[in-house]
Parts: structure tokens; sequence; C-alpha cells
């Protein structure tokens, strides 16, 4: 009596059988080296920033010359072990407890207006007290959102682009988070967290021309959210002329513009900014990328811009791998993760060199800042497995495929058909024709009217007889 293929294989001249199962789940993956170089590489740049920049902030706070860089470096530390744990956390288990996600999104926004739990900062309620640290609840908020709307869109995929209600479920999961966000106030991560849904939604095959019915509606409420409250209109008005009022409402932009000024083409060198001492608000949070441009000139600038390119870039073409091998949930959640960071920093860079209004979004890595080091260092971990299984799963592949191409030794093990139901749950069935990955909805593939079933027709070879 044989066993089936997957399970025993005949090793001619040994005189034994070997689980193939076994040898299979033994292959590691690894993480993308390109991931985790330019993860470092922002995270030193900031640390070096940080402490040039916090410096005379300190000293102004009686709090030291070093109190925000020993600040930024233990929650640097503290994220960097939820970068690992991250790491080390399967996305199956994530996929599997994407609703409490949800549910802990609305929790974590609600608990922010409970007296003796949120804790309000110059009238804004956007922070929880957490002992002797403050967590800002919304940073939480996109991570889980994301992870959420990945499976979201991988267990109703088809609907998504097919039907709208399907469509329209997650749009108003994210208008109600925002509802929640601008009770705060934080009209900049709401705005950011509705294009992170457009951007999914768009990545996941929504179909188009549904998806221009909502942003026409919203749109327009979003602009009369914005100058519904006079500081935001203001913010308006002195980023169209910021010199009408260098010392009122263009104060903060017109420093920034100075500083990035006297930067010229390679700076004024590492520690000698001027702006930064007295004159240029929170140099070392939102307004950084001033001091950036100021010390280290434009040549500063495009390092850190190219940095985040090669993030963003990066996370999206794993993204894209992960899509073409049928790993889609692994695949939304990097599509997500690089649509977060791409649209933050290019909203705080653009802030900072004036081409943006003012908004209160810190450079991810880079600016000082407790919760925003802690979830976005959790994202770049959950980046990182995704990298680290998709790894994986080619070496599995490059191994059955390589076994397949093998002869037959004529041994009853190796004769033996594979069967149907077994070759798909291993995701290695011959019997299946080819489907070419893609990005639309011919080219995702269907596996009924429900969630796809993960690694199913992974290797994509032709059918043989």
């Amino acid at each position: 009596m044989t066993r089936p293929f997957d399970q025993m294989r005949y090793e001619p001249g040994s005189g034994e059988t070997v689980r193939q199962a076994t040898r299979l789940d033994a292959i590691q993956g690894r993480f993308d080296p390109w991931l985790l170089i330019s993860f470092f590489a922002l995270a030193g740049l900031g640390v070096v920033m940080v402490a040039s920049s916090s410096i005379a902030i300190g000293e102004n706070h009686e709090v030291g010359p070093f109190y925000f860089l020993v600040r930024h470096l233990l929650f640097l530390a503290c994220g960097m072990g939820l970068a690992f744990v991250a790491m080390r956390v399967e996305l199956k288990t994530l996929d599997q407890n994407s609703q409490l996600m949800l549910l802990l999104c609305f929790v974590l926004l609600l608990l922010v207006f409970v007296p003796g739990i949120g804790s309000s900062v110059n009238g804004a309620r956007r922070w929880l007290q957490l002992v002797v640290v403050k967590f800002q609840a919304v940073e939480a908020v996109k991570l889980l959102f994301i992870l959420w709307l990945a499976s979201y869109l991988v267990r109703f995929r088809d609907q998504v682009n097919a039907t709208w209600p399907a469509m329209l479920k997650p749009l108003g999961v994210s208008v109600a988070l925002v509802a929640l966000i601008l009770m705060q106030p934080d009209f900049g991560s709401s705005s950011l967290l509705l294009a992170i849904t457009a951007g999914m939604l768009v990545l996941g095959g929504v179909n188009m021309p549904r998806m221009f019915g909502p942003v026409l509606v919203g749109l327009p409420v979003l602009a009369m959210i914005a100058i519904a409250e006079p500081y935001r209109m203001r913010r308006f008005t002195s980023f169209v002329d910021p010199w009408a009022d260098p010392f009122g409402s263009g104060y903060q932009l017109t420093n920034a513009l100075m500083a990035v000024g006297r930067g010229e083409w390679f700076g004024v060198g590492l520690g000698g900014s001027v702006q930064k001492l007295a004159y240029l608000p929170e140099a070392h949070t939102d307004f950084i990328m001033a001091v950036i441009a100021e010390e280290l000139g434009f040549a500063g600038v495009c390092l850190v811009i190219g940095l985040y390119a090669l993030l963003v870039g990066r996370a999206f073409w794993v993204g894209l791998k992960c899509v073409e091998m049928r790993r889609h949930f692994a695949g939304y959640c990097a599509f997500g993760i690089a649509l977060w960071i791409a649209l933050q920093s290019l909203v705080s860079i653009g802030v900072n060199l004036g081409l943006l209004p003012t908004k209160g979004l810190t450079l991810p890595l880079i600016s000082s800042g407790g919760s925003s080091v802690l979830m976005t260092c959790a994202a770049i971990g959950v980046l990182l497995r995704v990298s680290y299984e998709l790894d994986r799963a080619e070496r599995q592949v490059a191994r059955l495929r390589g076994e397949a191409a093998q002869p037959s030794t004529g041994s009853p093990a190796m004769s033996q058909p594979i069967p149907a139901d077994v070759a798909a749950e291993r995701g290695t069935s011959r019997l299946r024709q080819r489907v070419e990955p893609g990005l639309g909805k011919s080219g995702l593939g269907k596996s009924g009217p429900g969630r796809s079933v993960p690694g199913n027709n992974v290797l994509g070879l032709r059918k043989t007889t």
C-alpha cells in the first residue's frame, strides 16, 4: 500500500521514505534587505536630527538639552520591540483576528472621551493616559484599520468589484472612524485615513466608475469641514500668502521657508541651524524637515526623499509579488502600509516646503513623537513579515518545481498520481490550467463566492497528462 506523494517520497538507494511536508515546512524565508536598509537608515537619521533640533527646545523648557533625544531613543527601542513581535506573528493570525481589530479601533477612539482615561492637550482630546506616558489613539487605529481592510478585500474581493453594498461597507466604516477622529479634532489624520481607504480599494480591484460617486460627494464635504473652523481657514490663507502676516498666522511657514532657503545646496552643517534655536515652532516634530533642509541642504532633502521612495517602492513591489502568488491578504497589507507611509511623509514634507497647508502630521521614523514612532515601527514589522512569508513561499515553490522536474525513478511512490484535493491544498496542483496574475477583476482569479483559498494554484503549472 503506497502513501500519497505529498506525504512520502522514496529516496532511491537509501531504502527510506522521507516526509516531503516536513522538508517544506523546514524551509525558512528571509526578510527583505532593502526594507531593512531603508528602515534603519530612516531611524538612524531620525535619531541624529532629533538630537540636533531639540537641544534648544529642551533648554527652553528647562528639562535638559538631551531630554527629547533620550525620550525618542526610548520610544524607538520600544518600537523596535513591537517590530520584532510583529515580525514573529503569522499573517494568518492577523487575518483571523481582523474583526477584533476593527472593534478595537472604535474602542480606542471612544476611550479618548472617557474622563480619567482620555487626556486633553491644547483643547484636543487625542491621547490616552497610560500610567506614565500618553498614547495617541489614532496612530494605532491607522495600522489596525489597514489590517482589517486587507482582510475584508480578500473575503469580498469579487463582490467589491461587482456590487455597491460590498464597496460602500468599508467606506462607511472609514467614515464612522473619521467622524470620531474629527470630534477630537484631528483633520489631518482623518484625511489620511480616507485617502488610505480609497487607495486600498483601487488596488483591491474596485470598479472605478462606482468609486467616482463617493469621491465626488466626499471631497466637497471635506472642504466644508476644513473651512468650518476659523483656525483651519487661517491656515489655508496663510499657506497662500504667509508673508502677509509673518508674525501671526504665517509665522510657522515663514520661518520654515527661511530655514529651507538658508540651507542652499549642502546646508550650513549639522547642528548649525539658527531657526531651530527660538524661531521655528515644533522644530523636532512637525517641522523637522525644515531643520534637515537648513543643516543638510538640498542634498539632505533628496536623501530623505530617496529613502522614503526606496521604502515605499519596495513595499509596493513586495505587495505586487504577493498578489501574483495569490497571497492577497499579505499583498493588501503591504499596499496599505506603503500608502500610509507615502501619504504621511508626502504631506509632512509638503508642509515644511510650503507646498501644502499646515497639518499636524509627523515625518515617519524621523520626527520625535512617541505614538507615531511606536506604530510606524510596528507597521514596518508587519511589512517585514510579509516579505519573509513571500520569500519562504518562493523557496517552497522552487523546491517543488525542482522535484516535479526530476525524472521518475520507477518506484510506486513516485509513479502514483497526485490526488487533486491534496495537491490543491498544498498549492501544487498540476491538474489546473495556468491563471496569469494581475490586479484587475479578471486577473486575480476566483475561488468561490467568498475568500480565495490561500496558496491555490500558487505554482501556476500548466496542465499535464
